[in-house]
């Protein structure tokens, strides 16, 4: 059984009439007669009977003609969705990243893109996670493309630079460093920690600026999401070095920039080694790419 063969005997049950139907399918009579006939032999079942000079179903016909039909239905809008993802104008990127990413970041970049006439048809499935677990969903193809930290050791994956964030060390303004503008990490290296977990792809950054100046962090509490660590630094319950973004305003909390030791934090769009990307995924990402001028920090990054 192959597709043409159902595709003809949906014409054919439709009008009744074998000249009609070869003529709509534009094949000959004898090679819609042999199709249908190999169509009974492999059912074991005849679906058309003869009614004077023309045909009808069988009752076994008329049964399999609402599979067929219903079957043919499906692909014909599974042809359509996926010629509308693959479209360039009219596509979907499923697109991953990072928390502190998602109230600045991305939605000015989608507005920005979305407002170029070409791309104003393309949509997009957004979705949160950290950089352990969007990585994972690039390996799964849960996602076409993620916006995360740079993690070694991952061969099959490409890390592009197009961001930059800066850390900064935050506390309460009930704290006393709160008189400062300015820090060194050694000046917090006997606080209580409000921590990363071991997931987040900030964690590794935050490790080497403190084993930078020899200190061991003295973390109380490790979290997954910035809101928690910033809500956490808020009630006072201890610092953190967190990126410089703009939740942070929408906290009772104070910004120090960090002095020492220097650092450099970048976002990376990681995608798929040699995976097939559609159309609407590749405008996107050179869309990116023509937008951003940083240089690449790692040398074994391509």
């Amino acid at each position: 059984m192959n597709l043409n063969h159902l595709q003809y005997f949906r014409v054919l049950a439709q009008s009744e009439h074998y000249t009609h139907a070869a003529n709509e399918l534009n094949i000959t009579q004898p090679s819609l007669s042999h199709a249908i006939a190999s169509l009974e032999k492999e059912l074991g079942i005849y679906l058309f009977e003869k009614q004077g000079r023309n045909i009808k179903l069988t009752k076994y016909g008329r049964i399999f003609y609402e599979y067929v039909e219903r079957g043919l239905k499906e692909i014909d809008m599974g042809e359509k969705r996926i010629r509308d993802l693959a479209s360039v104008h009219n596509g979907r990127i499923d697109l991953g990243f990072i928390y502190t990413l998602g109230s600045h970041y991305v939605p000015h970049l989608i507005r920005d893109f979305l407002s170029i006439e070409d791309n104003r048809n393309i949509s997009f499935s957004l979705k949160q996670g950290n950089t352990t677990e969007l990585l994972q969903g690039l390996k799964d193809e849960k996602y076409d493309i993620a916006f995360c930290s740079y993690v070694e050791h991952q061969p099959d994956i490409n890390f592009l630079p197009i961001a930059q964030e800066e850390l900064v060390v935050i506390v309460s303004h009930n704290h006393p460093l709160a008189a400062y503008d300015e820090i060194s990490l050694l000046q917090i290296k006997d606080e209580p920690l409000v921590y990363y977990d071991r997931e987040s792809g900030i964690r590794p950054l935050i490790d080497k600026l403190f084993a930078t100046l020899h200190i061991r962090p003295n973390v109380i509490c490790e979290v997954e999401e910035d809101s928690a660590v910033i809500g956490l630094v808020d009630i006072n319950y201890g610092v953190a070095v967190v990126p410089d973004i703009a939740m942070i305003a929408n906290f009772s909390v104070k910004k120090l920039k960090i002095i020492d030791p220097p650092h450099e934090r970048y976002i990376y769009l990681s995608t798929i080694k040699n995976r097939y990307l559609p159309p609407a995924v590749h405008t996107f990402c050179n869309y990116i790419v023509h937008n951003t001028t940083l240089s690449n920090p790692h040398s074994n990054v391509k």
